[in-house]
């Protein structure tokens, strides 16, 4: 028989508070309440460029070759841990419809609709006349007559910064000052805020460009977030358009400090280049990829609207592949993307068009 003393008695019982107080104290963590997708792959022989998951906008942007449109797909799909989504990772869908894809939380309190939209690009001149308005953001941006969307800006990045809730308040937005029919694009130069001189950017650049933004980036490698380019087929000779410009009073230096002497400019440039990989910020201009570039030379004020037509540039030596971007970027300061340029320069552009 096992005899049990007091003493061993009253250690045994204390033993058994001390797991039960230490079960208490450590509680269970708690489901994972994201619900995002974060992958969405498919075989490259079916992508003309690479997938893009516009985050801010919940939107699953595809480029794909034709007979993939015609006879549907079968993504892999990454979710945040946890969550599930219907349709499912590996489930067909076809675009006789629209397709959403709905993201549950492990939590089972959050849920994100995700659009999915298949992006071309059939005649490649642009008006401007159709603009959006960000449902949460309140930024507006242009999209083609179907309401796709093949331009994007800086605009998703500076939400995040505090400016006000409102078009005006961005740096990209319409304006009915057009060129031809009744809006145009309109990028000027802003004072940073607060919370943006806090990572070192004094000032917002006016951007428009073919591509995408990319939300994810936006802080920590702000040049990475904009990704240059759309898949081109054909061969490009000149890059047309219509542009008005009148640069600011001061222009500054990245740290916020006036520059006298110097007077801000604009850019407007397209860059032909080969792959499926969107160039961006960091190698738009020196990537061994680039084929051909068309770029406005001289940046200056232009108070009335003033025609360019720019031949294509191509590179001795740089041939043409399968698989082409085509970048088109504006700028209201010309150093924008390293911080520097005027707070109040203004570009206005319209009837852009790439001829081939």
């Amino acid at each position: 028989m096992t005899h049990i003393t007091s003493t061993s008695l009253l250690r045994s019982l204390a033993a058994v508070s001390a797991f039960a107080f230490l079960q208490a104290c450590i509680k269970a963590e708690p489901p994972n309440p994201e619900a995002d997708i974060e992958t969405f792959t498919l075989p490259d022989s079916l992508l003309t460029g690479d997938v893009f998951i516009d985050q801010s906008s919940r939107k699953i942007l595809l480029y794909l070759e034709p007979e993939a449109f015609e006879s549907g797909i079968a993504p892999k799909i990454t979710l945040s841990a946890g969550a599930r989504v219907s349709p499912a990772s590996g489930d067909s869908i076809h675009f006789d419809k629209e397709v959403v894809y709905t993201v549950t939380s492990a939590s089972g309190q959050n849920q994100k609709r995700y659009t999915v939209e298949v992006v071309s690009i059939g005649e490649w001149n642009w008006s401007f006349e159709k603009w959006l308005v960000h449902d949460k953001d309140k930024y507006q941006y242009p999209v083609e007559a179907d309401d796709k969307q093949v331009w994007s800006s800086g605009n998703p990045g500076v939400a995040l910064s505090g400016v006000p809730k409102q078009p005006d308040g961005y740096p990209l937005r319409a304006t009915s000052d057009a060129k031809d029919g009744t809006q145009a694009a309109e990028l000027v130069t802003l004072k940073g805020t607060v919370l943006s001189g806090m990572v070192g950017i004094k000032l917002f650049a006016g951007s428009l460009f073919l591509g995408n933004f990319d939300i994810n980036n936006a802080f920590l490698e702000p040049l990475k977030a904009t990704q240059f380019g759309q898949p081109f087929t054909g061969k490009a000779t000149r890059f047309t358009g219509y542009y008005k410009y009148t640069p600011g009073a001061t222009y500054q230096d990245k740290a916020g400090n006036a520059v006298p002497g110097v007077t801000d400019s604009c850019a407007i440039y397209a860059v032909l280049y080969t792959g499926r990989t969107r160039l961006d910020a960091t190698n738009i201009h020196t990537s061994d990829r680039i084929v051909a570039v068309a770029q406005l030379p001289d940046g200056s004020g232009r108070g009335n609207w003033t025609h360019f037509d720019i031949p294509f540039s191509y590179i001795p030596g740089r041939k043409t592949e399968r698989d082409m971007m085509m970048a088109i970027v504006a700028s209201s300061s010309k150093d924008g993307d390293q911080y520097r340029g005027a707070i109040g320069s203004r570009l206005v552009i319209d009837s852009l068009a790439i001829i081939q």
